[in-house]
């Protein structure tokens, strides 16, 4: 890649545990000196707030699948021109919750949209910007989504949409991010999302410190 940063992405089904441990990589990476902009998709733009309410909100009218997947698209392209790549030109390391793999993941693998058609829409949405690394936390479905419901239950995130969706679904994407990761190990670090969560955290921490340039040393924030 061109820019000076370095970008990181987060996938995985839900109830994974992404936003958890980008939340500690960032403060981990910031306790060794290290510029971090963490972000989201959707969402991680005030134009992308507006489209994650017509993706996730489950009173809203339904969508077709290649309706669902352009409006992440769109979510992505404006991401990447307003957010992502000032900040990777700036020298930041961009921590991204979500990125071109889940667009495949769930609309794709699991909602049936052409992969190939997807996958141009995509590459047109970003420019062709491609992470660094992608840090695919794995996860059972059953077990992931009875994460999600506990945690909604307890008033500490949202239980959205595709959420509710059928089992089935769930294990397609999950199927579709594992197929993905086999296509570029070189770029994939897949872990076990039923691990403590300080073992998931020394697991990406020894990748990215030496991607990042940072003392391995620095200790876990959780």
């Amino acid at each position: 890649m061109s820019e000076r940063g370095r970008f990181i992405t987060f996938e995985g089904p839900d109830g994974g545990g992404k936003s958890t441990q980008l939340e500690h990589l960032c403060r981990r990476l910031e306790h060794a000196g290290v510029v971090v902009l963490p972000t989201r998709e959707p969402g991680g733009t005030p134009v992308g707030r507006e489209l994650r309410a017509m993706l996730l909100v489950p009173d809203r009218a339904p969508l077709a699948p290649e309706a669902e997947a352009l409006l992440m698209c769109a979510d992505r392209a404006q991401h990447v021109a307003e957010v992502i790549r000032p900040a990777l030109s700036a020298g930041m390391v961009v921590l991204c919750d979500r990125y071109t793999e889940s667009t495949l993941a769930y609309q794709g693998f699991g909602g049936g949209v052409d992969l190939a058609s997807l996958q141009a829409v995509a590459e047109f949405a970003t420019g062709g910007l491609t992470p660094d690394l992608t840090v695919l936390i794995d996860v059972d479905v059953r077990l992931g989504l009875e994460r999600r419901r506990k945690a909604f239950r307890a008033g500490e995130g949202e239980f959205n949409r595709i959420d509710r969706r059928r089992l089935d679904y769930h294990q397609r994407v999950r199927n579709g991010f594992l197929s993905l990761a086999l296509r570029e190990p070189e770029r994939f670090l897949v872990v076990d999302g039923a691990l403590a969560p300080e073992v998931i955290s020394d697991q990406l921490w020894e990748r990215v410190a030496a991607l990042v340039g940072v003392r391995a040393e620095i200790p876990r924030l959780l």
